[in-house]
């Protein structure tokens, strides 16, 4: 698929990505200093989910649960040594940078990405 130095470079240009856009959108946040969130980081950063996504869209793999519990569980354990399961992948996915769905509400492209989970849903791959 992919050779190793060029998922590494794919990370470090998601990796920038992601920390520009927390930048960008910590600036026009509102902070709410009535509550305390706890936000635990999650174990994969937004940047390892967006490069798994990145090569299953590019690998021309046709079922994301398939491509994620056979090949990168198994063959990129060592470029993502904190995975997590196929399920805890798709809820932290849909959370992520990587789900820019806020981003274009009102697009007809934001239409399209905003259906690029509903895709990875566990019922849509048979195995």
């Amino acid at each position: 698929m992919f050779p190793e130095s060029k998922v590494t470079e794919i990370y470090c240009m998601a990796d920038d990505f992601c920390k520009e856009f927390t930048f960008q959108q910590e600036k026009y946040m509102i902070k709410d200093k009535k509550t305390n969130h706890c936000n635990k980081p999650n174990r994969m950063s937004d940047a390892e989910i967006m490069v798994i996504l990145i090569l299953f869209h590019s690998g021309g793999f046709r079922c994301f649960k398939h491509y994620y519990k056979e090949y990168v569980c198994k063959h990129l354990k060592h470029l993502f040594p904190r995975q997590v399961s196929y399920n805890r992948f798709y809820r932290i996915g849909e959370g992520s940078t990587a789900s820019t769905d806020h981003l274009h509400q009102e697009s007809p492209a934001g239409n399209l990405y905003r259906h690029q989970f509903s895709r990875l849903h566990p019922l849509t791959c048979l195995s």
